[in-house]
């Protein structure tokens, strides 16, 4: 269950929120008047996000170029690699 926060407790209380992130590595959702304002996460947690979307993006965009028909088959690849050393 995600940890929800007033924005006072930035001010107030930084150590708990840190502490919240830190132990549970998951973000904390800090509110301004009631209403969802920021994201606060551990640099840990958000190095692991940010992975996690670089890795998705490499996934998809080597996907697209299976479907436009950019890629060699791997007997291919690996005989025009013998081919260079060869050389």
């Amino acid at each position: 269950m995600p940890a929800i926060r007033p924005s006072a407790d930035l001010r107030n209380n930084y150590s708990d929120i840190s502490e919240l992130c830190h132990k549970y590595s998951e973000p904390v959702f800090i509110t301004k008047n009631g209403t969802g304002d920021l994201v606060v996460m551990s640099i840990e947690t958000y190095e692991l996000l940010a992975g996690k979307l670089q890795l998705y993006s490499l996934i998809e965009e080597g996907l697209d170029q299976v479907n436009e028909g950019k890629v060699k088959s791997m007997k291919k690849t690996i005989k025009s690699i013998r081919e260079k050393m060869e050389k």
